[in-house]
C-alpha cells in the first residue's frame, strides 16, 4: 500500500494484518480520488473508519488542509499515527480514538469531504450517513466504499446519491446536495 500522488507520492504505508483487514485497493483509491480531484485542495476531510489512514493521508498528500481520522481500534490508531509520521503529514491531521457513531453524535466540525470505508455488510454506513449529513458543508461530498450488493439509502439529509461506480465486487457511492437545475430535470 502506498500514497499514489502529491507531496507524499510513493511513500509506503503500513497496514494491519489479519483476516478482518481489507485495505482499499490502489485501483479503487485512484477512482475515489479522480471523483473528487478538483475538490481536495484546501478541504477539511473526514476519514471515518480510518483503518491505516490511507484515504485521509492520500487527501492530505493532495493538498487537503485538514484530515480527521476516526478509528476505534488502538492498533489501527497507532498505525495511522505511524503513517502520518512517515509521510510527514501529521501536523495537518487529528486522530480521534473512538467509535465512529459516537464521534458523529458529538462532532461539532464541518467537513468538505467525507470518506467512509467501514467493514462490509456491517450496517455501519446506514447508521453513520444520517449523522454525518448535517456535519457536511453544503458543497461537500460523501464517498462510501461498500460491497457491490449492499443497498445504501438514496437520500440522507439534504444529500442524495449523485452516482455509483462499480469496480469488481466493490461499489463507490457519491452523495452530494443536488444543484437546483439537477432537481428540475
Amino acid at each position: 500500500m502506498r500514497v499514489i500522488t502529491g507531496t507524499a507520492r510513493g511513500r509506503k504505508l503500513n497496514t494491519l494484518e489479519g483476516r478482518d483487514v481489507r485495505p482499499t485497493t490502489d485501483q479503487v483509491k485512484e477512482a475515489m480520488f479522480s471523483i473528487i480531484q478538483f475538490e481536495v485542495e484546501g478541504a477539511a476531510v473526514l476519514d471515518l473508519f480510518a483503518g491505516s489512514g490511507q484515504l485521509g493521508i492520500e487527501a492530505l498528500s493532495r493538498g487537503a488542509r485538514l484530515a480527521v481520522f476516526v478509528e476505534q481500534s488502538r492498533k489501527a490508531q497507532e498505525m495511522v499515527r505511524q503513517n502520518l509520521q512517515t509521510t510527514k503529514l501529521a501536523e495537518h491531521s487529528r486522530v480521534t480514538a473512538m467509535d465512529a457513531i459516537a464521534y458523529l453524535q458529538g462532532c461539532r466540525d464541518t467537513f468538505d469531504i467525507a470518506l467512509l470505508d467501514p467493514p462490509y455488510h456491517s450496517g455501519l454506513l446506514e447508521k453513520a450517513l444520517p449523522l454525518l449529513a448535517p456535519k457536511m458543508s453544503p458543497g461537500g461530498v460523501i464517498l462510501c466504499e461498500s460491497a457491490l450488493d449492499e443497498a445504501l439509502p438514496p437520500k440522507v439529509g439534504a444529500f442524495q446519491i449523485k452516482k455509483e461506480y462499480r469496480y469488481g465486487k466493490i461499489k463507490l457511492t457519491a452523495y452530494r446536495i443536488p444543484e437546483q437545475n439537477d432537481t428540475e430535470e
